[in-house]
């Protein structure tokens, strides 16, 4: 019963912020709702028993929502002012509350119980930890380290296009600064 209604939370929250991701106009707030549903989506790796899988999904696309925090603020004008437009602040805090309280006590409650199934991993010996790693640096090792690659290709075009575009800005500044100072220089001449 348990993991029924875990399972049901969770596919319901990872819809919701997936929903919210596409459906926003904010950059910040499509990123805020993409790392939610990230974490939500690591709930079901503990519901199944892959701890491991779990904790990784949390630090790795957690990680990587970071990295497109860090390239939306290069990329777009995250300092203006956003509105908000939030009817009715009670019941939007009360629901995020009861929310929050449902998912503390949906990872408390196995931990409390006492008839917890242990999952048996692969190898009887190894731990789950280690049948992933076994499998990820053997059977998948270069599909493993072409993702690797691809994800520094992506960071090192992600620098170039914001060192660019850093460049550009300077240079608008610098002729908008120029212009500025020979105006003055031309309205003191006519004096």
């Amino acid at each position: 019963m348990f993991e029924v209604v875990a399972f049901y939370l969770f596919a319901i929250l990872t819809i919701a912020m997936f929903i919210v991701t596409v459906a926003t106009n904010n950059a910040l707030y499509a990123l805020s709702s993409l790392a939610a549903g990230m974490i939500f989506i690591s709930a079901f790796f503990f519901l199944l028993d892959a701890d491991f899988l779990g904790v990784v999904q949390i630090v790795v696309y957690t990680g990587a929502v970071m990295a497109l925090y860090a390239f939306g603020m290069m990329f777009f004008d995250s300092i203006s002012e956003v509105e908000e437009k939030i009817a009715n602040p009670r019941v939007t805090f009360l629901l995020s509350g009861a929310i929050a309280l449902l998912v503390v006590l949906i990872v408390v409650a196995p931990i409390v119980s006492s008839n917890v199934i242990a999952a048996y991993p692969i190898h009887p010996e190894y731990t789950n930890t280690q049948d992933v790693g076994l499998i990820l640096f053997t059977k998948f090792l270069v599909p493993f380290e072409l993702a690797a690659v691809m994800l520094l290709v992506a960071m090192i075009g992600g620098i170039i296009l914001a060192g660019k575009k850093m460049d550009e800005d300077l240079a608008e500044d610098k002729a908008c600064d120029m212009n500025h100072h020979h105006s003055d220089f031309n309205k003191k001449d006519k004096r």
